[in-house]
């Protein structure tokens, strides 16, 4: 999908976003992203971090998985940024205000990685704040969510058979900047 095109130097231009699994390599990108671009960067795990002022997994044990995605969607569904790298949670897909609010804001990237990748590069899971669900598997959570990734992603780059740097030049080579 092509994009109107901006200029990346443009104080209005839009952000992009990115989603997909934990360990698809949201954290690492975004900041290398921001980095060739000369924008900003906002990790929407921090934001809810700095917002109740406890790691993600705190937040998660404190309120619980319900009550934790709804904070999720409130706080990514009220951003109003441009020129932003926006790296969110693996959960953001389950709010539609905050996958509107973020398509709102510029292109969604879904960083996708395979399930047997996902699955060694997360483990089981713990300490992450992982919205799974009591009884559910890490490969159940993983299948969940795939088709909700695909739904909402207008751009879509491969992180498991990629360097860092080639997923970054992947996502501005599908981005149309003037």
């Amino acid at each position: 999908m092509a994009f109107t095109k901006v200029k990346q130097d443009d104080p209005k231009a839009p952000c992009i976003s990115l989603v997909g699994m934990a360990g698809a390599g949201k954290s690492t990108l975004a900041p290398l992203l921001a980095e060739a671009l000369g924008w900003a960067h906002l990790d929407t795990d921090r934001h809810i971090e700095s917002y109740y002022a406890l790691p993600l997994q705190g937040v998660y044990d404190t309120y619980g998985r319900d009550q934790f995605l709804k904070i999720e969607e409130h706080l990514v569904s009220e951003l109003m940024l441009h020129r932003t790298i926006v790296s969110t949670g693996g959960s953001v897909i389950y709010g539609t205000k905050a996958v509107a609010a973020l398509k709102r804001l510029g292109p969604m990237v879904h960083l996708a990685v395979g399930e047997e990748e996902f699955l060694r590069r997360v483990g089981a899971g713990h300490n992450r704040g992982l919205a799974i669900a009591p009884g559910m598997s890490m490969s159940d959570l993983y299948r969940e969510r795939q088709p909700l990734y695909r739904a909402a992603a207008d751009i879509t780059v491969r992180t498991d058979d990629r360097t860092p740097e080639e997923c970054v030049q992947a996502i501005l080579n599908k981005v149309n900047f003037a």
